[in-house]
């Protein structure tokens, strides 16, 4: 997990492996990530990385991606909520993060979106990490 992001211009499929096609009857979201996974790392907009994010596909190289949107704009959402994509990163696993403290720094210092702490959790994973 050591691999940094490589261009934007590349897939997942390009950079990890091309996935075999999904199998007949898969569910929407193993279709949706099957496609993902074909899409340049450049063209992936919120919701893509949220979602590939959110299934643990590929963080090596969508982390770094999600990251630049979220130091942009810590609200950034997908489909879901603003704040989302944020939810999605901090929530991976310690393992990841303690492999790489750089994002996990990087994460840290993003804000947590606005309106958050009302009932929610706000620390990640990433809050122990590196340290």
């Amino acid at each position: 997990m050591t691999a940094e992001p490589a261009g934007h211009g590349r897939s997942l499929d390009e950079l990890e492996g091309a996935w075999p096609p999904p199998a007949p009857g898969a569910t929407r979201l193993i279709t949706t990530a099957h496609a993902l996974h074909r899409v340049p790392l450049g063209e992936l907009g919120a919701e893509g990385l949220r979602l590939l994010i959110g299934q643990d596909i590929g963080l090596p190289h969508l982390v770094p991606v999600a990251l630049d949107l979220l130091e942009a704009d810590p609200a950034t959402e997908g489909d879901l909520y603003p704040g989302d994509l944020h939810d999605a990163v901090a929530g991976r696993r310690p393992g990841f993060w303690a492999s790489r403290p750089d994002l996990a720094a990087r994460l840290r210092a993003v804000p947590p979106p606005a309106g958050r702490g009302r009932g929610r959790e706000t620390r990640s994973s990433a809050d122990g990490a590196g340290r």
